[in-house]
């Protein structure tokens, strides 16, 4: 499902930080694109935007495209995070149903639903969306 390598990872852990609606995948979205990679324990890409990349998991929206997407697609509302460096082997993962998604920082709940535009788009592509519990 994901597109290889790994999600890029947020910058800051603040307001600014964004949740896809369908993946649950965590990054900040407006920021500056650094042309430098930190050094971290783990295989993450540089720190990015869903602005200037999309989502990893997601490419059909096209938010890297169409930046209205960006707001359409993500939530600053969302609980909780957790940061996934082998989605296949963690049980954590599977229990969150990220475990074929890219590594990345996922959340564990999004609040709100993705408009129903956009839920056509996933069945268009044959890709699952799960929308959230009601409280």
């Amino acid at each position: 499902m994901g597109g290889g390598g790994a999600a890029q990872i947020p910058t800051s852990f603040g307001h600014e930080l964004r949740a896809c609606l369908r993946c649950k995948l965590v990054k900040t979205y407006d920021q500056a694109r650094p042309t430098f990679c930190l050094p971290i324990p783990f295989p993450f890409l540089p720190f990015c935007i869903f602005r200037e990349l999309g989502c990893e998991n997601c490419p059909f929206f096209k938010m890297d495209e169409d930046h209205e997407r960006v707001v359409d697609c993500t939530t600053p509302n969302f609980t909780g995070i957790i940061s996934v460096i082998d989605p296949t082997r963690s049980w954590a993962a599977r229990w969150l149903r990220i475990g074929r998604y890219v590594p990345g920082c996922y959340t564990f709940a999004v609040s709100e639903a993705l408009p129903e535009d956009l839920q056509n788009l996933c069945e268009d592509e044959r890709m699952q969306y799960v929308p959230p519990k009601p409280v």
